[in-house]
C-alpha cells in the first residue's frame, strides 16, 4: 500500500504564501488539563476568585497552551504532514491579548523566508504566525522556523 503525502516539501514553500487554519474553542478542560500536564497552576489560570482580582477580571488561558493549540492547528492544515523534520525556533513571540475560556482561535500562517540546508536534507522555512480570536483580534504573533524535508530525488525524476 502506498500512502499519500499531504505535506509540502521545502521546494514548494514560497515567501508570501498564506494559509488560514480552522478554529478551535479553548475550554475549561483545556486549561485544567494543561495545568496538570505542565505543572503550571498559576491562579490566573486555575482560580476564578483570584482571577477576578487581576486586570483581566476572569481566568485566562496559558499562553503556552494557546501556542500548543496553534501548533496542532498548523499541523492539521496538512502542509507539514510527513515532511517536517523539526520545529527549530520561535522568534519575536508576543502575547498581545488574553485568551479566555470560550474564545475560538485560529491562525494565519504566512511564509516569510526560506533557506536551503542541504546538509540537513531540506531547508528552513520561516512562518509568520498571527493568532486571532473570534472577533478578529490578534492575540499572539511571532515567527516559527521549521525544518522541512527536500523533495526526494526519485520524485524529481517523475515530475
Amino acid at each position: 500500500m502506498t500512502l499519500l503525502r499531504r505535506g509540502w516539501y521545502f521546494e514548494e514553500f514560497e515567501p508570501g504564501m498564506e494559509i488560514t487554519t480552522q478554529g478551535r474553542t479553548i475550554t475549561e478542560a483545556d486549561i485544567v488539563n494543561f495545568a496538570g500536564l505542565s505543572g503550571d497552576y498559576n491562579p490566573a489560570h486555575t482560580d476564578e476568585e483570584f482571577a477576578r482580582t487581576t486586570p483581566f477580571g476572569r481566568r485566562i488561558a496559558h499562553g503556552l497552551l494557546v501556542t500548543s493549540v496553534v501548533s496542532g492547528l498548523a499541523m492539521q492544515t496538512g502542509i507539514l504532514e510527513g515532511t517536517v523534520i523539526a520545529f527549530r525556533e520561535i522568534k519575536d513571540w508576543r502575547f498581545a491579548k488574553p485568551v479566555f475560556i470560550g474564545d475560538t482561535v485560529h491562525a494565519v500562517l504566512r511564509v516569510e523566508a526560506t533557506k536551503a540546508l542541504p546538509r540537513l536534507g531540506g531547508g528552513a522555512v520561516d512562518i509568520r504566525i498571527t493568532v486571532k480570536n473570534q472577533r478578529g483580534e490578534t492575540v499572539i504573533r511571532g515567527t516559527w522556523t521549521v525544518l522541512v524535508a527536500a523533495r526526494p530525488q526519485s520524485e524529481d525524476a517523475e515530475a
